[in-house]
């Protein structure tokens, strides 16, 4: 089997079919034609009568197609509109990315096969009825918010056997998901990065060309090695993909342009181990992202490598408060500066986290205490993510308003654990950044969410936290906290 990376090209139009050209009626002579006329119109009996004239006539309509061109045209438009009527409407409105999500989540479960070159979208569509199927839902071909948040769940077990993560690439500046049980041995690569299985049954390698042209590089990738046979490839305007075999192992390019620099990944993989690797080396090429952009949120289904927040500290000891979901399976967290830290205590409810620095001197708790409201015209104080300040890690402040969807506009990334305080001063909460739904190893746009003053002092007096008073700069109070996973 051949990765054909339909996922990759999800969002190409439904490819004609010509399945349907054989249900059309042959057709019939033309003195038949002219005869059975006649039959209808007494002034159309001279010319049935005299057929040769009648095909020659302007008001004749030869119905022979000795080539069957005729016949082939009218079948794949029939095969289009069929095709298209398969497609509900629901599923054809989703956006690209989301679209990609599904087919990798479902690929995971070994519900999607991404090795035949079928119409993607119906083979998507039947996966989805087969998995709603399995669960006792309505066969639509259309996800609901809970089916797509099982689906992700459900997804998330192949996932942690491979021990899928999504790293952020040094060398290249990109980003991508990668099995680190299959691939655990990296090393810098000619124009990238490489990563490994132990006995190079399975190889991932990025590559980063500047003043490079992505036509060119597409004809170059299709006979470069000459063991290298493409089955399948396309060129968009700002990116291509190709996959095929190389000698005994699978292979699968993803390149993405800007401008006149290209970035991308190769997956090559053995034969024996294509049951595994066809749906991760999908999954890895849907998570590729040359250039990512510093706003964009995390991609959902496997924790990044490195992560970056926000932690607020509450204590003169070494408390500090951040949220939960950015210190899951950290193999180290660290305090830029300070040391290492580790997890005391997480509220599931509100996701609040207390971290405990040892040994740390000359910190400023911030001025949490307080009652009342706050306004809705909020300061958020908190460090971005290094790729959002150049690799810098200043504290910086961005106005923002509270609104029924949440926080707006959404801050940076590693604003998670970022404070919240109003015009006044006054502590209003701890951000929270997210992604709308859980939605497998789609990229999604961030949203943020404040959790409010009442449960930070709440959860903060249960773990036995004196809540600081005072008028001190929350910019004084705020840390970088960076979390290291396998």
């Amino acid at each position: 089997m051949n990765i054909r990376v339909a996922g990759i090209v999800f969002g190409a139009a439904l490819a004609a079919s010509t399945a349907l050209a054989q249900q059309s009626s042959p057709a019939k002579p033309i003195a038949a034609a002219a005869t059975a006329a006649a039959q209808k119109s007494p002034a159309k009996r001279a010319a049935a009568q005299n057929p040769t004239s009648a095909a020659n006539s302007t008001t004749a309509q030869p119905t022979e197609d000795p080539t069957g061109a005729v016949k082939r045209r009218k079948g794949k438009a029939a095969g289009k509109v069929a095709r298209a009527a398969a497609v509900p409407a629901g599923y054809a409105a989703l956006p690209e990315d989301e679209r990609l999500a599904i087919q990798s989540d479902l690929a995971w479960l070994g519900d999607f096969d991404p090795t035949t070159a079928k119409d993607a979208d119906e083979r998507t569509i039947a996966a989805i009825k087969g998995f709603q199927k399995r669960h006792g839902g309505k066969q639509t071909g259309v996800l609901s918010a809970d089916e797509r948040s099982a689906l992700a769940a459900a997804a998330a077990g192949p996932q942690k056997t491979v021990g899928w993560r999504i790293v952020d690439d040094t060398n290249t500046g990109a980003q991508l998901g990668l099995p680190m049980k299959l691939v655990g041995q990296s090393s810098p690569a000619r124009t990238g990065s490489r990563w490994t299985s132990p006995h190079d049954q399975i190889e991932v390698e990025t590559m980063r060309l500047h003043e490079a042209a992505l036509p060119v590089l597409f004809d170059h990738e299709k006979t470069t090695p000459r063991s290298r046979r493409v089955d399948y490839g396309e060129l968009k305007s700002d990116s291509f993909v190709i996959s095929g075999m190389q000698r005994l192992k699978y292979f699968l390019v993803r390149v993405e342009a800007h401008g006149a620099e290209l970035r991308g990944v190769t997956v090559l993989y053995d034969q024996a181990t294509a049951g595994i690797m066809a749906p991760v080396a999908l999954a890895i090429a849907n998570t590729f992202r040359g250039f990512p952009e510093a706003d964009a949120a995390p991609f959902s289904g496997g924790e990044q490598g490195v992560e970056y927040a926000t932690a607020i500290v509450v204590s003169g000891r070494g408390d500090l408060l951040t949220l939960g979901q950015v210190t899951n399976q950290c193999q180290s967290i660290t305090v830029p500066g300070l040391g290492h830290a580790e997890r005391v205590a997480r509220d599931k409810a509100t996701d609040l986290t207390l971290l405990r620095l040892y040994g740390a001197q000359s910190l400023n708790p911030a001025s949490l205490a307080g009652t009342g409201g706050v306004d809705n015209d909020l300061t958020l104080v908190g460090i971005a993510d290094p790729t959002a300040q150049a690799g810098g890690d200043a504290v910086t402040s961005t106005p923002a308003h509270v609104t029924a969807q949440g926080i707006e506009p959404v801050p940076r990334l590693g604003f998670s654990g970022a404070a919240a305080v109003d015009a006044r001063g006054r502590f209003a909460g701890v951000v929270e950044l997210k992604s709308p739904v859980v939605a497998g190893i789609g990229a999604h746009s961030l949203v943020a969410e404040l959790v409010p003053a009442t449960a930070v002092r709440a959860f903060l007096t249960a773990q036995g936290v004196a809540v600081a008073n005072g008028h001190a700069a929350m910019d004084q109070s705020v840390v970088r906290v960076i979390c290291v996973r396998q």
